[in-house]
Parts: C-alpha cells; structure tokens; sequence
C-alpha cells in the first residue's frame, strides 16, 4: 500500500512536471512561453502567442497529465484519498516542475484532468458551463471560475457517488482555491493593466482566443 502510494505519488508529479507549453512554444516557435504574452507556461498563453492548433494540442496534453495521475492511482488500486494526492502531485508539478527549475504554470488545464478522471459526469455538466461563458465573454479565466465553482453543488445535486460526494465536494474546492490562489498574482497584474471593461467581456480576443483586428 505505501509502495503504491509512493510510486503514484511520483508518477502524478512528474507527469505534471512534463512542460507542455514550454516544449510546444520551443517547438513551433523557438520561444520560452514564460517570456512572451502573459508569461504563464499554459495552453491559453499558447494559444494567443503561438497558435491556435499548437494552444489546442497544449490543452488536451495538460488535461491528459491530471487525469492519468488519477487513473494509474486507480490502476494500482489505491483508496480515494491517495488518488486526490496523486492529483494534487501532478497539479503541483505542472506548476513547479523539476525539468524548468520550479517555474511552471498556474495548473488550470491539469485540474481540470484531475476532475475529469474523478468525477467524469459532473465535469462533464461543469464543461458545459465553462464553454458557454467563454462564447459569451471570450474570458477563458472567468470560464473556468465559473465551472470550477459551480462543480461543487453539480457534485451534490447529482450525487452519482453519494458514498464518496462529502469527500468530492471538499476536494473540488479545496483543488479551486489553489488555483484561485496560485493566479492572484497574474490576476492582479491583468486587472491593473486592462480596460474594466474587459473584465467580464475579454473585446480583444474571440472566444477562440486570436485577437481581434482593430
């Protein structure tokens, strides 16, 4: 059992460790992603600086990292509590990754893995939500607030797990506030820098996140 958890432990770190942006904007580009446009290593920086394909394929491989952190825990058969930490090693890891000298990302992309794999139904509704805001108001970060607060009260209301919705619930948030922590910084510095009127209503960028011509 210790082994096990140890070893998912490791595993989910260094997947999130893997630099995905980073290697997409090295890639395609020839640039650091930490040193161009907002300076976050994620696919929504990729996206704008480097490329709408590049930003999608960043996407899905962060998402990928979260969920199979979880799912190898679930391989090797480890209790509900060990598979949240083997989430929370891979969130970490993206966001201080050993390969890049700790300087990683904010972990939006791997959360979102890590809920998907735990609680693929409900993320599956909060999804839904979080592609709705970003049509509306092109602000991917308003999107993701929005779906990961509202995922609570879907995990509740549906209560596909009843057995296991206390922990879920508790876990859903507690991985919503580490982000929510993790991007203050950026937030601030976004905020002190934008129009308020793109606070809610991103008007230079469409919702697929290529700016818009003037």
């Amino acid at each position: 059992m210790v082994f096990n958890v140890v070893i998912a432990t490791a595993i989910g770190y260094l997947l999130g460790a893997i630099p995905c942006a980073y290697i997409g904007g090295r890639l395609k580009k020839g640039v650091d992603i930490r040193q161009v446009g907002g300076g976050n290593m994620g696919a929504l920086n990729v996206i704008r600086e480097i490329g709408l394909l590049p930003g999608l394929v960043v996407l899905i491989a962060d998402i990928a990292k979260g969920s199979a952190a979880v799912l190898i825990g679930l391989w090797l058969e480890l209790p509900l509590l060990w598979l949240f930490v083997a989430g929370l090693a891979a969130v970490a890891g993206h966001n201080w990754p050993v390969f890049l000298k700790f300087r990683g990302g904010k972990g939006a992309a791997t959360t979102l893995g890590v809920l998907l794999a735990l609680v693929p139904g409900e993320f599956a509704i909060s999804l839904v939500i979080i592609v709705a805001v970003v049509v509306i108001t092109s602000n991917f970060r308003l999107a993701i607030a929005v779906g990961l607060a509202f995922l609570p009260l879907i995990i509740w209301l549906t209560s596909w797990q009843p057995d296991n919705s206390g922990m879920l619930i508790t876990y859903s948030l507690v991985l919503a506030l580490f982000l929510l922590v993790r991007s203050l910084p950026g937030t601030r510095t976004a905020m002190a820098n934008t129009d308020k009127k793109n606070l809610i209503f991103d008007r230079d960028h469409h919702f697929w996140q290529s700016k818009k011509t003037r």
